[in-house]
């Protein structure tokens, strides 16, 4: 079992589930390409759970961990996210899809090999429960073959966008004073975060009719952490006190009386950001 900390030198904060609380007392952190743009981002297998990483750091700070002293003040937190989302790019290229040929079955330590990213091969059990949800599957003898489905990653889609949008307002007073229309962009964009322009991205935008530029524009203006980003297709629990931002995204929008707050004080919402985003 490998423990996240080893081979690190220097101390960091992180604020991520306790190795073994609830699982198998692994975690690890995996170096594994961003779903939308393929840049190499770190990730968090804890419990045989995927996490996200977000990070946050001020530019002069320390942390007092006991007797120590930490010099760097960076902050960071895991939380869970749909594997779904980190292996739909691995899936698309190993189908080798050309025109209307729906693409080839391959086995899944085929299409979890990539070059330079061992940490796929970590996601084996992961990937083998959670991609039959938008993937065809045979069988032949003892070996099991994937391909994935164009409708199946649809309807997926689908049901996140549908799930957000019944979320967002739940989560901030000012998505429930927006109209059913801006929720709905918002949920699109806050998908296309972790998805391809073409053709996940597109696709959506192309069937509830949003502009793709301006879902894109949205979507940079936008930081939350959904259960529809982290929870499995078949969850219909939705996570409660998630935290938003509260950037505004150009439409007028309502705003919430804000609360007074002391002197130089700031805001939990504003101490965290995705790693991917930040990261040099």
């Amino acid at each position: 079992m490998g423990s996240c900390w080893e081979g690190i030198d220097e101390s960091r904060l992180l604020i991520a589930p306790v190795p073994g609380a609830n699982g198998d007392g692994s975690a690890r952190f995996l170096s594994l390409r961003h779903p939308k743009t393929g840049v190499s981002t770190s990730y968090l297998l804890c419990n045989g759970l995927l996490q996200e990483l977000h990070w946050f750091k001020q530019p002069y700070g320390s942390w007092f961990l006991g007797d120590y002293v930490s010099e760097d003040g960076s902050l960071y937190t895991a939380t869970p996210i749909d594997p779904v989302f980190i292996m739909l790019p691995l899936f698309e290229d190993a189908r080798m899809k050309k025109g209307d040929d729906p693409g080839k079955f391959r086995q899944l330590d085929e299409i979890l090999f990539v070059n330079d990213y061992p940490g796929y091969q970590q996601l084996f059990s992961i990937a083998r429960d959670c991609m039959e949800i938008v993937c065809e599957s045979k069988e032949i003898g003892s070996t099991k073959f994937f391909r994935l489905d164009d409708k199946m990653v649809f309807a997926w889609l689908h049901y996140k966008v549908c799930q957000l949008k019944q979320t967002l307002p739940a989560l901030d007073q000012n998505y429930a004073a927006r109209e059913e229309k801006d929720t709905l962009a918002d949920s699109v964009s806050i998908l296309g975060e972790y998805l391809k322009d073409d053709p996940w991205l597109k696709l959506l935008c192309d069937h509830f009719k949003l502009n793709l530029p301006e879902a894109k524009r949205i979507a940079a203006d936008i930081e939350v952490c959904p259960s529809a980003i982290e929870s499995p297709v078949g969850s219909s629990n939705f996570s409660q006190g998630k935290n938003t931002s509260e950037k505004k995204t150009g439409r007028n929008v309502k705003q919430a009386k804000k609360a007074k707050v002391e002197t130089e004080s700031r805001n939990i919402k504003e101490m965290f950001t995705r790693a991917s985003r930040r990261r040099n």
